[in-house]
């Protein structure tokens, strides 16, 4: 027997679901407002009955006819006076609907006295900075009055500043960016530290709008987020500044969350990411939400240079290349990167000059996955070894291309030590961590537009992708499994997201070799094919032509794939 189609309300999601609640509150809020006086009248009847009730049960027994006895005697007269029904009912309703009112007391209109107080300082402290001595109508003089250069003003339950609104005399120079830092540190100090505010300006009418936002949620935990393929979720931010949401489980609810979604492949514009931040500051959660996410669809080669074990849960794991923590087997496996991102450069534009649609293995993705790289550098300088940040220049060069992303993190105190490609490269930026607005403008390439806090949470900064605008950050929880001060939660939680373990190489069981299948053309390993081979890569990338063993390590490599 065929099955009957599910109800549309149950197959289109929680999008139409969204609508129809939103409909309904709408509908409810406007039934509120037509029979607003029949619900005071209900109320009022309700509390004289109530009333009534109480006068009854505080009435002695012996007192009791008396009264039945004089309150039928009011209904027989009311009855009996002409219209006295009516006015009776009359009376009634009116008694009513004053009892039903609401008694709530009403708000305090304006701002009380500690709150005048805290509107006053912060105006003489603005005296300076918007006033001129050969003004002939200042807006700001000491001793003038608030009341005209704020116009709106709110404050929390603490008797802070929540909202203000700044007139400002219009030959304040609110074009440059020095002196409007200069006013939004003065009033981030006054309005109370410890909170981030948003600064409008708005340069046409000369009015600065200062407003408090609201922390960004820090117990979202990891978990497979609808995005498609291309597209990393970096972390989540405020609502105003990005247009869309993304469904998040949130314990037994699910919410909506608007993301910061980093797209990478061969149309992206910034294919390559850069996340610095102070030790602590959640640059690693970061790496491992990228990990997971990438291993869906792709390969991952994870490089640790703090050996501290934050990768240790990838090791073995499907789709995941390797996790090397020694220089020595960071070299080895960049240099393989190297080779695989020439080899997919060759395998393309051999494609591209015979007509043919890239190649599959071109198109899957390469992750290669770099926490504190400058850690080698010191080893590399000691053992007369390259610099395993020399290897990344032609991963960033061509990448993009054949489908190779690189994501590198590093602290603040190193940056100096990045090499120049990974600096130019990197085009997507992050910032975790308690910083300097200098030093935000440093790494993101322009300030946030809130003001920073020296206390925040792991995972807490701000991004910003190519030439975009700066979005504050909260990367999602992705903490180590392994690591014994992990919540049993959220380690659960990463542990599901963590692909199976890969079959070793010694228990493989290899299929034979079919008898008809032979070899009908010797692989030319000579230095002359080598440097055949290497020309033509160096023809696809445009560098210099790669050596004779490096090819034949690829042609290996090839071999074995």
């Amino acid at each position: 027997m065929a099955r009957r189609p599910l109800p549309s309300i149950l197959s289109t999601g929680s999008a139409q679901i969204a609508r129809s609640r939103e409909l309904a509150r709408t509908a409810a809020d406007s039934a509120t407002d037509v029979l607003h006086p029949l619900i005071t009248i209900t109320r009022g009847l309700r509390r004289l009955a109530s009333a009534g009730r109480r006068r009854w049960a505080e009435t002695p027994r012996d007192k009791r006819g008396p009264l039945l006895f004089l309150v039928a005697s009011l209904i027989l007269v009311v009855a009996l006076v002409p219209y006295g029904p009516l006015l009776a009912v009359i009376t009634l309703m009116a008694a009513a609907a004053w009892q039903g009112r609401d008694r709530t007391p009403p708000a305090p209109e304006g701002p009380d006295e500690s709150q005048i107080q805290r509107l006053q300082v912060l105006y003489e402290a603005l005296v300076p900075y918007f006033s001129t001595a050969d003004d002939p109508a200042p807006l700001y003089a000491h001793g003038g009055d608030w009341e005209t250069v704020f116009p709106t003003q709110e404050f929390d339950d603490s008797g802070r500043v929540a909202l203000l609104v700044i007139r400002y005399p219009a030959f304040f120079p609110d074009g440059e960016a020095a002196p409007r830092a200069r006013i939004e540190q003065l009033l981030a100090a006054k309005s109370g530290r410890g909170r981030e505010y948003l600064f409008v300006w708005d340069e046409e009418g000369n009015e600065l709008t200062l407003s408090v936002l609201s922390p960004l949620p820090t117990d979202f935990a990891a978990q497979r987020f609808v995005t498609a393929p291309g597209e990393t979720v970096l972390g989540f931010t405020d609502p105003s500044r990005v247009q869309r949401t993304l469904p998040l489980a949130h314990g037994e609810d699910r919410r909506d969350v608007p993301p910061v979604v980093w797209r990478t492949g061969i149309r992206s514009t910034e294919p390559h990411l850069l996340a610095v931040g102070q030790p602590g500051s959640g640059t690693s959660t970061l790496l491992r939400s990228i990990a997971l996410q990438a291993l869906q669809h792709g390969d991952v080669l994870v490089i640790e240079g703090g050996s501290t074990g934050e990768y240790a849960c990838l090791a073995g794991r499907d789709g995941v290349l390797g996790v090397e923590v020694g220089l020595a087997g960071a070299l080895a496996a960049l240099e393989w990167a190297v080779h695989e991102t020439e080899r997919r450069l060759i395998a393309a534009n051999r494609a591209r000059q015979a007509g043919d649609p890239p190649p599959d293995e071109t198109r899957h993705p390469l992750w290669i996955l770099l926490d504190r790289p400058t850690a080698f550098t010191h080893l590399a300088d000691t053992d007369g070894r390259k610099d395993p940040q020399s290897l990344l220049q032609v991963p960033l060069r061509h990448g993009r291309a054949v489908g190779v992303t690189v994501v590198v993190a590093e602290q603040f105190d190193a940056l100096d030590s990045l090499s120049e490609a990974v600096r130019q490269h990197t085009r997507a930026r992050v910032a975790l961590g308690p910083a300097s607005k200098q030093q935000l403008e440093a790494v993101l390439g322009a300030p946030p537009h809130t003001t920073p806090v020296d206390h925040t949470p792991p995972g807490r900064g701000y991004a910003r992708l190519g030439s975009g605008p700066v979005h504050r950050l909260q990367v999602p929880a992705t903490p180590d499994p392994y690591d014994d001060a992990t919540s049993d939660a959220q380690r659960q939680a990463v542990l599901d997201l963590l692909p199976p373990r890969s079959t070793p190489a010694d228990t493989e069981t290899l299929p034979p070799v079919p008898a008809e299948v032979v070899l009908t053309k010797p692989v030319d390993t000579s230095a002359e094919a080598a440097n055949a081979t290497g020309a033509e890569a160096a023809n696809a990338t445009g560098a210099e032509p790669v050596a004779a063993d490096a090819v034949g390590a690829e042609q290996v490599s090839g071999a074995g794939g």
